[in-house]
């Protein structure tokens, strides 16, 4: 089915002002080269040419390299996922470290799969191990290894930035649900308008990330409100899905107009608010240099 061009200047299809702003920069962030890349996929190469090799080689060649090549290809889909995991975790302010370290597993993985593909050759047992070791190594090497620590905020204490990060995750998962039902109807128009409001939405939440003492200030936003919008979805795309009810879409995009307005309008106060703080800490900065007869220039 063919679908309705949209861009930069097509009337009624890219979102405006806050939301089209905050649309645009999303669109480029998500340029951005994926973590994984190409020398991740290649990794689900080897095991396949393992697995074609073994057939003809009798049945206990044909099992144990087909074990090898189950292993390769859990060890390439772990470090898949594993590179992004830890590229998402960089570009966070605040942030968990994964709770499977899928790098090293992988790794692992990597290293057991190449011993027993080894095996099956002429190696023998301890040319296997050997082997395995080397692979493992060399995979550290090549992709090395997930983040081993949390990776937190000075001045903040640890108990405020485990609010934020679970009130981070909880708004995630809404902003996740409200694009996949959106997506399902396929609509193009529908989909560049909830970029526009995904984009507003992460913007606070980059804000909190940045300072999480405006999580109390943000925390209805991220929770209450983003739960609210994620039910009108659902039962939005729902409604829609039977049939194209124009006065159903209306009101569906006028509340995305209240909330994108409102979340601009909030998450400018946060940065103004902090903007405040700064301007206070350094005009007592200031004053008391003054007291001490230095004059800053």
């Amino acid at each position: 089915m063919a679908q309705r061009y949209g861009g930069q200047h097509s009337p009624g299809v890219a979102p405006k002002g806050a939301a089209g702003d905050a649309a645009k920069q999303a669109m480029a962030e998500a340029r951005v080269v994926d973590a994984a890349g190409a020398k991740a996929n290649l990794l689900f190469v080897p095991p396949v040419v393992l697995a074609l090799m073994s057939f003809g080689q009798g049945p206990v060649t044909l099992a144990t390299g087909l074990v090898g090549a189950a292993l390769l290809t859990l060890g390439a889909w772990l470090v898949r996922d594993g590179l992004r995991a830890r590229a998402e975790y960089d570009a966070r302010t605040i942030a968990r470290k994964p709770a499977l370290p899928r790098l090293i597993v992988a790794a692992i993985l990597c290293g057991a799969g190449t011993g027993v593909a080894a095996w099956t050759g002429d190696a023998g047992f301890f040319g296997a191990i050997l082997y395995g070791i080397i692979a493992a190594a060399l995979h550290l090497a090549a992709f090395g290894v997930d983040p081993l620590a949390d990776k937190r905020m000075e001045g903040i204490d640890t108990f405020q930035q485990d609010r934020v990060a679970r009130v981070v995750r909880e708004a995630e998962d809404y902003l996740g649900a409200i694009r996949d039902h959106i997506a399902a109807i396929g609509d193009r128009s529908l989909d560049l308008r909830i970029t526009g409001f995904l984009a507003l939405a992460r913007k606070m939440i980059r804000t909190v990330e940045e300072d999480p003492r405006d999580l109390t200030q943000a925390r209805k936003f991220l929770t209450v409100y983003l739960m609210g919008a994620r039910d009108a979805t659902v039962k939005f795309a729902d409604l829609y899905k039977r049939g194209a009810d124009a006065q159903v879409r209306s009101d569906y995009e006028s509340l995305l107009s209240d909330l994108e307005t409102n979340f601009a309008a909030s998450t400018d106060k946060l940065l103004q608010g902090g903007r405040e703080d700064m301007d206070l800490e350094i005009k007592v900065l200031r004053d008391r240099l003054a007291r001490e007869g230095v004059r800053p220039e």
